[in-house]
């Protein structure tokens, strides 16, 4: 299992339209999650930034991602969130969510 930590900036302006759209999240959106080998996905707000994590249970991540990224509802489900969001200074060229790395684990 991969543990995966993101970040990226929510506009502030468009911080009701992106807590409404997730109070429904498609049902399309969320069996293509699960079909990519990702469980146990939260988002939180702090100020303007928004955290995800996931937990990766596959064997190639960026070939799921890819299929999720082909995924027409996914791609609509992007089309709403996106003007939601700006990538952090920190966010490498063509990165929207930015990875974090992982400093410390309990288990």
């Amino acid at each position: 299992m991969k543990r995966v930590a993101q970040v990226i900036r929510v506009r502030p302006e468009k911080l009701d339209e992106y807590r409404e759209l997730h109070r429904q999240v498609p049902q399309p959106v969320l069996d293509r999650l699960r079909a990519c080998h990702i469980t146990n996905y939260s988002i939180h707000l702090l100020g303007d930034r928004l955290f995800g994590y996931f937990e990766y249970h596959g064997h190639d991540l960026a070939a799921d991602l890819a299929l999720m990224a082909a995924d027409e509802s996914t791609q609509a489900w992007w089309r709403l969130t996106d003007p939601c969001q700006e990538p952090v200074a920190e966010a490498a060229p063509g990165e929207r969510w930015a990875s974090m790395e992982q400093v410390f684990l309990m288990e």
